[in-house]
């Protein structure tokens, strides 16, 4: 049994192996045959241009090539030969669409190339065109080439204008008319919509193509871009349409202007009415809720100027524009205030107040050291003037008695405890010698021939020109009894030091400044004084 089974098994074995040899074979044989008859794939010719489909045959080696035929076979029709070539007859062309537009080439023709040529093609030429070998012992070995048939399409594209609404509307259309083969369109745009293509029979075997771009249009899609990209076999690269959607839409209405900041007095005032509209307004008008514009108003277009501000602006003010697809408002409401207060400016004014006090002081000041300092030095040199004038001072009474002038003149004229004492003056150049008060400028008094020496009250500018008697008047005092210099000088009160000669010319200027002391009697007195 079991060997009965292997020998069944043994056989069918070899009956699958031989057929798949079979098969095997037959695909060699045809892929082998199917090489040798080489064609070209595909023909492309445009309408009216003559074509040459080409055939040989490569490898003929074995095989007896016996007859040629060319078959044409439509894209939607049955095969007809067109042409039959028999080495021992003429070649044949049988009735079919290229009739008396084909033949051989070249001519005669031969078994080896048997080309063919059509001339004047049509649209309706396009289709697959088949050679044909018959051979032996092989049979039919064939080639096919592909005619297509070239017709550059007519391109456009246009906007389509619509209402903005809430329902799908063609915005867009882009058309390819009477194209072959068939063209492809395609749409680029940021508007939220699709495309709807559709293909039709043109003239002479043509093919047009429409499409078409919907979507729900808006006023914010008015204007956007939108490309049309039409893309056929005859053109290098596609060709593009750039267009702008036409939304039409009913005016978008706003009013500005209002700042919330009108008050009372307020001047030249604005409020313009700004719209949006496709197509553009054909009207603006401005109204007011209560019926009555007021009198300081003045309207212009869509401007209203308010020339001053008052309780009758105190109102809605309503804008209205209009254009082909209806009217559109908006409303703004005045509400006016009262007038601002003005800063107070006590404190700008308190300050500048103050301000002008301090600086007129400071002037005053400043004007005051300058008067006071140029009278010293003025009094200082009337003093110092006369190249005549001695001065000296000392401080009792005794010295006008000693001196003859009389009882009377000293009584009244000396001071006992003050060192203020008189003044003399002596006069080189008189022709009377003797002491005159200097504040008289040299008028001595005479009292028995004698000039009358008169005692009074030296001032500071007398006390600091003091030194300026000469040696023969420092020895008359130096005769004087040192009891009789010193006797009424008990009282503590300071006197006067002479300053040594070198310092004379320095005493007007910088001693007259810094050395002067003044007393509760008003007199002023020299700071370097010696104190006994």
């Amino acid at each position: 049994m079991a060997r009965r089974d292997a020998r069944n098994w043994s056989s069918c074995t070899q009956k699958m192996i031989g057929l798949l040899c079979l098969i095997a074979s037959i695909l060699t044989q045809h892929g082998t045959s199917g090489q040798r008859v080489k064609v070209e794939p595909e023909v492309l010719s445009y309408p009216g241009q003559t074509v040459n489909l080409r055939c040989a045959f490569t490898d003929a080696t074995g095989i007896q090539l016996t007859m040629v035929t060319w078959i044409y076979e439509p894209k939607d029709g049955e095969r007809i030969n067109i042409a039959v070539f028999h080495p021992n007859f003429d070649p044949n062309y049988p009735d079919s669409p290229v009739k008396g537009r084909v033949s051989f080439t070249p001519s005669p023709p031969n078994l080896a190339s048997p080309s063919i040529q059509i001339s004047g093609v049509r649209m309706t030429d396009e289709g697959k065109y088949i050679c044909e070998y018959a051979t032996y012992p092989s049979g039919n070995e064939q080639g096919i080439t592909f005619l297509v048939m070239l017709a550059k399409p007519e391109n456009s594209a246009s906007i389509v204008t619509v209402v903005a609404g809430s329902k799908p509307a063609v915005v867009a259309r882009c058309e390819s008319l009477n194209g072959r083969p068939v063209a492809q369109i395609s749409w680029v745009t940021t508007a939220n919509g699709n495309a709807t293509t559709v293909s039709k029979p043109g003239a002479d075997n043509t093919v047009t193509v429409t499409s078409e771009y919907r979507m729900v249009p808006t006023a914010t899609d008015n204007g956007k871009d939108i490309s049309c990209l039409v893309a056929h076999r005859t053109q290098v690269k596609a060709e593009s349409f750039l267009m702008k959607l036409a939304v039409q839409y009913a005016p978008q209405v706003s009013i500005v202007g209002y700042d919330n900041n009108w008050y009372v007095g307020r001047p030249n005032v604005m409020l313009t009415c700004q719209a949006n509209a496709n197509p553009v307004p054909t009207s603006v008008a401005w109204k007011t809720m209560s019926g009555e514009m007021p009198d300081t108003v003045q309207i212009k277009g869509n401007e209203l100027k308010v020339l001053k501000v008052d309780e009758t602006v105190n109102t809605t003010f309503v804008c209205e524009v209009s254009n082909r697809i209806g009217t559109t408002r908006d409303q703004v409401t005045v509400m006016v205030r009262e007038p601002p207060q003005n800063p107070s400016n006590v404190g700008v004014v308190a300050g500048a107040v103050i301000g002008s006090l301090l600086a007129v002081l400071l002037v005053a000041a400043l004007i005051a050291v300058l008067v006071t300092r140029s009278r010293r030095q003025q009094q200082g040199y009337r003093a110092n003037g006369g190249s005549d004038m001695k001065t000296r001072i000392f401080g009792g009474g005794k010295k006008a008695s000693k001196n003859g002038t009389g009882g009377g003149a000293g009584s009244s004229g000396i001071g006992g405890g003050n060192n203020n004492g008189p003044i003399y003056v002596y006069n080189e150049s008189s022709s009377h010698q003797g002491l005159g008060e200097k504040n008289n400028h040299h008028q001595p008094l005479t009292m028995g021939g004698r000039p009358e020496v008169v005692a009074t009250t030296p001032t500071a500018q007398d006390i600091l020109l003091s030194n300026e008697l000469d040696d023969a008047e420092r020895r008359k005092f130096d005769e004087l009894e040192e009891e009789e210099r010193y006797d009424h000088f008990t009282g503590g009160a300071p006197i006067l030091q002479l300053r040594p000669p070198h310092d004379q010319d320095d005493m007007i200027g910088d001693y007259l400044d810094d050395d002067m002391e003044s007393q509760r009697d008003g007199s002023v007195i020299s700071r370097t004084a010696v104190y006994v």
